[in-house]
């Protein structure tokens, strides 16, 4: 459907979780995430920082405050959308023996189609609705109405999923927080800097620590078998692994984008692209994109990707 596009859940999450020295949601203009619920559904819970869409009967009216043109996510939800397909539906005539077929378009549907003319941006359709992402992400639920910037300035990013509900990828203070931990059920860690913390004292099976600085003379390259082997491990394991190093942007970014083309057996500019997608201030050093690129080689047995292609 034209202007129209199709959320995951994962992606929403994603979305949310974006981060430069604050949270992106600070931005006025990042995301615009609209509920176009009831206003009973809506007041029971949403997804934090969501605007009801408010009805005069069949017309959506936008929220004023909001410049459609220039916000870079819009994105709309109902209850349980599913996709962008319209819903051809039996209506009886009462007055005669044939029946008539209507066209259905689920609420977040109906609103996108009207907001495509008002952005010259994608409009995102969560698939699955509310239900879809509250029951995979249930801390983002929310009965907060108004967030002041001071709140949005505090609020905490968690680590980004770059494997739904398997592999997330964050920074040590996430990595430091229980509540983060439990949320997203963390069994198993990589912690690819040279920090410290109270990671599974005692439990050595569920730490791989990787010792190496962020720095252009670091080498991470000895380490990539055995970091493969472990994800691998605890994915059979059924464990959900946060990688992470200090800051969540180059250390751990380079690991997770070894790690993807080795599980997937793709080239280099495949997996830094997908793992971009999913984080967006990723930023490995020189030294490490380097290290990649024979890492490729190893992978794929050839050099595919021109690094000088990449974008930062």
């Amino acid at each position: 459907m034209d202007g129209l596009v199709l959320c995951e859940p994962t992606e929403l999450y994603n979305i949310l979780n974006q981060v430069t020295k604050l949270s992106r949601l600070t931005e006025p203009n990042y995301l615009c995430l609209l509920d176009v619920r009831t206003k009973r559904e809506y007041d029971e819970s949403h997804v934090i920082t969501a605007r009801r869409v408010k009805q005069e009967g069949k017309e959506y009216l936008t929220p004023e405050s909001v410049d459609l043109e220039c916000v870079k996510y819009c994105v709309v939800y109902d209850s349980n959308t599913s996709s962008l397909e319209i819903i051809l539906e039996d209506n009886d005539d009462e007055n005669s023996d044939n029946h008539n077929q209507g066209l259905v378009l689920g609420p977040a549907i109906e609103c996108g189609r009207v907001l495509t003319h008002l952005t010259r941006r994608p409009v995102y359709i969560l698939r699955g609705g509310y239900e879809l992402f509250s029951a995979m992400y249930h801390f983002f639920r929310t009965q907060k109405i108004i967030w002041m910037p001071q709140e949005l300035d505090a609020f905490q990013p968690y680590p980004v999923e770059i494997m739904p509900g398997r592999i997330y990828l964050g920074n040590f203070s996430q990595a430091c927080d229980p509540k983060i931990q439990k949320d997203l059920k963390i069994k198993a860690h990589v912690n690819v800097s040279t920090e410290i913390g109270p990671f599974f004292v005692g439990d050595s099976d569920k730490l791989l620590h990787i010792q190496v600085e962020d720095s252009l003379e670091a080498n991470i390259s000895p380490f990539l078998r055995h970091l493969c082997h472990f994800i691998d491990i605890h994915l059979e394991l059924d464990s959900v692994i946060l990688v992470f190093s200090k800051l969540g942007i180059s250390r751990s970014c380079a690991a997770i984008i070894a790690y993807l083309m080795h599980r997937h057996g793709q080239t280099l500019k495949r997996s830094w692209n997908y793992v971009k997608k999913c984080k967006g201030n990723m930023c490995p050093n020189r030294a490490f994109v380097n290290q990649l690129q024979l890492w490729e080689k190893i992978v794929l047995g050839d050099f595919v990707t021109d690094i000088s292609d990449l974008l930062y």
